[in-house]
């Protein structure tokens, strides 16, 4: 098994930019503009999961010391969590930082190898663009109609379907990037 962390480059995880770029031509600045984005989401995320902390402690506090119970920490949190965890897809599978089973992969040759994670890349296309259109389709249902939480601060649930759909969408057009990239090298050829 193997993620991201083992990768040769490592730093450029955090960076949000593509183990393997497309050398050159309108894929190459498409993939250039994606890591740029993937950078400031990455940067974002970190906040927001430091604020799902400071909030949650607070809540903590407020309800053991003051006997003041929140209504609000709980969903401020998750959406916060949601946010970050949906929004960062695309920075880790710039860097194929999901975690994935390598047995195969371990026991197929290099060339091989290229085509089955072309392959894989492939399906997960298909799929997060599926999900993609779900997360916006949920997204337009959500601010037209008005829904909210069924807690009593009942926020707007349009917040985290639009953070659902906009990850989603940065982790589609990732994968896009990678499968018009084709099979590609190895990882960590030169």
């Amino acid at each position: 098994m193997s993620h991201g962390g083992d990768l040769p480059g490592t730093p450029a995880v955090a960076l949000g930019l593509m183990s393997d770029p497309p050398r050159s031509g309108p894929l190459r600045i498409a993939a250039l503009i994606l890591g740029r984005i993937n950078r400031l989401v990455v940067a974002l995320s970190m906040v927001a999961v430091i604020a799902a902390c400071l909030v949650l402690t607070a809540g903590v506090v407020m309800r053991y010391l003051f006997n003041t119970p929140t209504d609000w920490q709980d969903e401020v949190s998750m959406f916060l969590l949601v946010g970050a965890i949906f929004t960062c897809g695309a920075a880790v599978q710039a860097q194929r930082g999901h975690i994935g089973i390598e047995a195969v992969a371990g026991l197929l040759p290099a060339s091989v190898n290229r085509v089955r994670r072309w392959l894989c890349d492939l399906t997960s296309l298909l799929f997060c663009t599926f999900f993609c259109w779900k997360s916006w389709t949920l997204l337009h249902e959500a601010w037209a109609e008005g829904m909210t939480t069924s807690s009593t601060w009942a926020p707007p649930l349009w917040i985290p379907y639009g953070l659902m759909s906009v990850g989603m969408t940065l982790l589609s057009l990732q994968l896009l990037i990678q499968v018009l990239a084709g099979p590609g090298r190895a990882q960590g050829e030169a």
